[in-house]
């Protein structure tokens, strides 16, 4: 079992989870973050940090977003997503995001 990023990431993608992750198990694509389940070593250290509650235990995901837990694990491993250990600045217009239900589609463009 692992923690799984969820939709409110995207276009958010905050990174304050990754400065506390002790695995360096998130992975950066152009709109989210993902955790990559082989190396998540279930220690919860990046669910407070995530300032829009996008981080779940996989066994906790709402019915509503079951489908992010096979998405984490594709994403960690598709080619252009790049493993990320450092804090970064969100994307200029993250606050914009914050609010927006359905984002999803957004991934599949």
């Amino acid at each position: 079992m692992s923690f799984v990023v969820t939709e409110s990431c995207i276009r958010c993608k905050y990174t304050d989870c990754v400065a506390v992750c002790p695995m360096n198990c998130f992975v950066e694509g152009p709109d989210m973050l993902v955790i990559d389940p082989e190396g998540c070593i279930d220690c919860a250290m990046c669910v407070p940090e995530c300032p829009v509650d996008a981080i779940v235990h996989e066994s906790e995901v709402a019915p509503a977003q079951a489908g992010f837990v096979a998405l984490n694990a594709r994403l960690a491993r598709t080619a252009g997503w790049h493993p990320i250990t450092r804090r970064k600045a969100p994307p200029e217009d993250h606050v914009a995001w914050i609010a927006v239900e359905h984002k999803r589609s957004l991934l599949e463009r």
